[in-house]
């Protein structure tokens, strides 16, 4: 289970980010997710109570955006979403393409009271 190390550095990443700017108390932390990343967002959810125990984000509400994994058709130049269409192309079928976005793992927003 990686993600919990990868939520410990966001963790960091936001107490730091909250200290350089006199920032105390956090309501809500906004993390986005693509679909292709390896990130499992269960797993985020449930090991968030204990990522965050004795921080600055120990009370904190956490909100998950899931992030399409979109992919731009080499052969047509259509973009389709690689999970619904189970890796080939929508309007001709090809498998060949490139992925545009759906790899992410941001902090996308640190909401203070």
């Amino acid at each position: 289970m990686h993600e919990l190390g990868i939520l410990m550095g966001a963790i960091e990443t936001v107490e730091k980010f909250a200290k350089k700017n006199g920032v105390t108390d956090i309501q809500t932390l906004v993390l986005q997710i693509g679909e292709l990343s390896a990130m499992i967002p269960k797993y985020i959810e449930d090991c968030y109570p204990a990522a965050v125990a004795g921080t600055l984000l120990q009370e904190t509400e956490l909100k998950i955006e899931i992030l399409p994994g979109n992919a731009i058709c080499q052969s047509c130049g259509k973009v389709f979403n690689l999970i619904a269409n189970h890796d080939a192309c929508l309007s001709c079928g090809s498998g060949d393409w490139e992925i545009l976005c759906g790899k992410e793992f941001m902090i996308k927003e640190i909401v203070a009271c």
